[in-house]
C-alpha cells in the first residue's frame, strides 16, 4: 500500500509541471470528457426521448440509444424504435438498425419512413435489391423526393443508370434542391470510384440543363470533368443540353483543358 501511494505522489510530481509547460508552450490540452447521466428511473417516456434527441444530435449515438431504450421500456411506440435504428445506423451498426426499424414496421405497417430508413441499412450493407424492395414499399405509401433519390442511388450502384435517372428526375420534380442539400453525405460521397462520381455528377447535369437551371448544370458538368467523365463524347449531342450550349459559360467550360484523373 506504502509503494502505491509513493507511486502515485511520483506521477503527480511527472504530470503537474508536464501540464503547466504544455499550457504555457500553447499546446492544446483535451479537457476530460463530459460523462453523461444515465436516464433517471422516475423520468418520463417524453422527457427520456427529448434527451435521446439531443444526445444524438450531438453525435452521442450510444447514449441516445440508451434514453431511446430507456423510453421504450416505459411505452413502447414505431417513432422511438426508428429512432434507435437512425442512432445504430449513424454507428454501422447495420444488423441492429435492421430490427429496430423492422420494430418500428411491425408496429405500424405504414410507416414510410423506417421502410426508407431500412433500405438505407441495407444499401450500406450492398445489398441493393433488398434496399430497392424497401425504397420502393416508402414510395408507395409516400412520395418523397429523398425516397425517389435513394431508390436511384441503389439503382445506380447496380449499374442500371438509366433507371437511376427516371427516380432522380422524380427527387428533382418534388424538391429542386434536394441534390444540394445531400450533397455532402449523399449519393456522391457513397459511390465507389472517380467514374462513378463523375457519371452520376453527369447525370444530374443534364437534368438540370433540361430544368433550365443552368447554373446548377454547369457547377455539376465541371464536377463530371473534373472527375474524369468525358463529357464532350455527350453534352454536344444530348438535346438536353441545347440551350446551355448557347450560353458563354459553357464554352468557357468546354476549353479548359482536361483535369487530371483522381485515383
Amino acid at each position: 500500500m506504502r509503494r502505491l501511494v509513493i507511486t502515485c505522489v511520483s506521477l503527480m510530481i511527472i504530470f503537474i509541471p508536464w501540464l503547466a509547460n504544455a499550457q504555457q508552450s500553447g499546446l492544446q490540452v483535451a479537457p476530460p470528457a463530459e460523462r453523461i447521466e444515465p436516464p433517471s428511473p422516475n423520468a418520463t417516456p417524453e422527457q427520456l426521448e427529448a434527451r435521446g434527441d439531443e444526445l444524438r444530435a450531438q453525435k452521442a449515438y450510444l447514449d441516445s440509444i440508451d434514453y431511446y431504450k430507456a423510453a421504450t421500456a416505459k411505452a413502447k411506440s414505431p417513432v422511438l424504435y426508428n429512432k434507435i435504428g437512425i442512432a445504430e445506423l449513424q454507428l454501422d451498426r447495420l444488423g441492429p438498425a435492421r430490427k429496430d426499424f423492422g420494430r418500428a414496421i411491425k408496429m405500424d405497417k405504414q410507416y414510410a419512413e423506417a421502410f426508407n430508413n431500412r433500405g438505407v441499412a441495407y444499401y450500406k450493407a450492398r445489398n441493393y435489391n433488398r434496399a430497392i424492395k424497401e425504397y420502393k414499399h416508402a414510395i408507395a405509401i409516400q412520395d418523397s423526393a429523398s425516397f425517389h433519390s435513394n431508390l436511384g442511388s441503389a439503382y445506380f450502384a447496380k449499374k442500371m443508370y438509366d433507371v437511376a435517372a427516371i427516380e432522380y428526375n422524380h427527387a428533382l420534380q418534388l424538391d429542386p434542391d434536394i441534390f444540394e442539400r445531400m450533397s455532402g453525405a449523399g449519393v456522391a460521397a457513397h459511390l465507389q470510384s472517380p467514374d462513378d462520381r463523375a457519371r452520376f455528377s453527369f447525370v444530374l447535369a443534364k437534368m438540370y440543363a433540361q430544368m433550365g437551371n443552368f447554373d446548377r448544370s454547369l457547377k455539376y458538368l465541371e464536377r463530371a470533368l473534373e472527375d474524369g467523365y468525358k463529357v464532350k463524347d455527350e453534352v454536344y449531342k444530348d438535346q438536353e443540353f441545347a440551350k446551355l450550349r448557347e450560353d458563354p459559360r459553357f464554352t468557357e467550360l468546354m476549353a479548359k483543358p482536361p483535369t487530371a484523373i483522381p485515383q
